[in-house]
Order: structure tokens, then sequence, then C-alpha cells
């Protein structure tokens, strides 16, 4: 498919999508003057926090560059499917994101005590760092995640991709450079789960910096330590962070977080 074509197709998707859905649902008023069904353009980019101008020119299939966050904006303001967003990834021309983990299920008991634990930041995770629970805790540390469909809750997508995961850490770099070399590690120790390779490829597409941390080949193993958060709402805060097994299956753990610290530093 050519780059016109391309972008002709990303902007028709959008515009079907534009008008199948219901601006009363949106929050907007019927009205009597509508010239077409669902959003009008303006309203779209409202939604998704764009200028009428921008949101226009790529459903013009003009020329220009797509982010990935506007495409993420587009996407959760128009309420598509999992189906519906993978196809507008693809047609931006953007990595999809991971696909989310198996269904697993969770020992009810462990997912009480995580939900107990608050204010404590605490969550349950996979080998793939694929969240399968967390409290509000932890999703008011790393902001927004409540909002993030499930394919994108997972840690090293939240690290890399999510622009709050960069500006969250103090050490982001060190933060980067020793999940990468866990995920390395983690990768030999599951050689046969295909959830390891498929995540693998996904971040190789969608970050240059994963491709160069994973270039440097790296190994890490988890270890208890201190992270140091700058966060936007409640400054800085440094938290000690221990992983803990579960007795009934291997391949999840529990994350719990422990306030050291608190100062007004940036």
């Amino acid at each position: 498919m050519s780059d016109l074509v391309q972008r002709e197709e990303l902007g028709a998707f959008l515009r079907s999508r534009r008008e199948a859905t219901d601006p009363v649902s949106e929050g907007f008023q019927p009205g009597t003057r509508r010239r077409t069904p669902g959003l009008r353009r303006e309203e779209l980019a409202q939604l998704a926090g764009l200028s009428v101008t921008w949101y226009t020119w790529i459903e013009q299939g003009r020329d220009i560059s797509v982010s990935r966050q506007v495409i993420e904006s587009l996407a959760t303001a128009l309420r598509l499917t999992q189906p519906e967003r993978a196809h507008l990834f693809t047609l931006a021309g953007l990595a999809l994101p991971p696909s989310g983990p198996h269904p697993r299920k969770i020992d009810p008991l462990l997912e009480r005590l995580v939900q107990e634990l608050h204010p404590r930041p605490a969550y349950v995770m996979t080998p793939w760092w694929d969240l399968l629970a967390y409290n509000d805790g932890y999703a008011e540390l790393l902001g927004g995640l409540d909002q993030r469909p499930e394919g994108e809750r997972n840690i090293l997508w939240l690290i890399f991709i999510e622009s709050r995961g960069s500006e969250l850490f103090v050490d982001w770099m060190g933060e980067a450079r020793s999940l990468v070399g866990q995920f390395r590690a983690t990768l030999a120790q599951y050689p046969d789960d295909p959830r390891g390779p498929e995540l693998l490829k996904t971040m190789q597409e969608a970050s240059d910096m994963f491709c160069e941390l994973w270039d440097e080949g790296g190994i890490s193993r988890f270890t208890s330590s201190r992270k140091k958060i700058r966060h936007p709402r409640l400054g800085r805060i440094d938290h000690d962070y221990v992983k803990l097994a579960d007795a009934h299956d291997e391949q999840q753990s529990l994350i719990v977080f422990l306030e050291v610290e608190r100062t007004d530093e940036d």
C-alpha cells in the first residue's frame, strides 16, 4: 500500500468511526442543523484534544506526521474496540500495543490483599510485566492507568512508550536498563512461552530506546531497592519496593511499594 493510499484509508476509517459515534452519548446536543450523522469534526477534535485544522488534515489524508499520542487520543475519543484500535494503528504505520496478557486466574485472596494494601502502591504481574491486578495507590502513582486499554497495562510499555513513565523516575535510564536486562533473563527462563517473543517484537517496533538498550546485551535480576519518583502532583516520593512470589503460581508476583521519604525537591 502506497503512503498516499494508506493516508487516505486512515482518513476514511476515522471518518466512518466519527460518523458512527452518537454525539449525545459524548455529551453534545443533537440539534436540528446537523448535516451528517455522528460527531462533527470539531467535536471529535475537542474530545481528542486536537486542533480542528490538524484533525481535518488527518481525515483528508494530508502528508503530515501523525504521532502515537494523537492516534491514541483519537482511539480513546472514538471508543474503538480492540480490533478497530489495532486497525487504526496499522493504518497510521505505528507498532501495535501489546495484545495483553493471556487470561490468568488470580487467587481471590491475593487480589484482596492488593486492594487492602492501599494506600501503599501494590500490584500483581506476570513474568512479562503484564499487570493482572493493582490498587488505587499504584494507579495514582502512574497516572491514567485505569484509562489505558488492557493490552497497554504492561510495565515495559508504560516505561518506554507512555510519556509519564520517562518523567516519573528520577533515574529513568537506570530503571529502563535494569528492566530490559530482566526481560532478557526472563526470555531465557521461559523459552516456550509465546508471550515473550511477541512482547519483544512489539517493543522493538515501538521504541528506539528499547532497541538501543536491548542491543547492549545486558542481563539483570530483580533486586529490592529504592525507586526515586518525581510525581507531578505529589512531588518527590521515594519508595522501597519488594517482590513476593505467589506460592501457588510461580508466574505471578506481588510487588509492594513502601514509602520512605517525601520532599518538595524537583
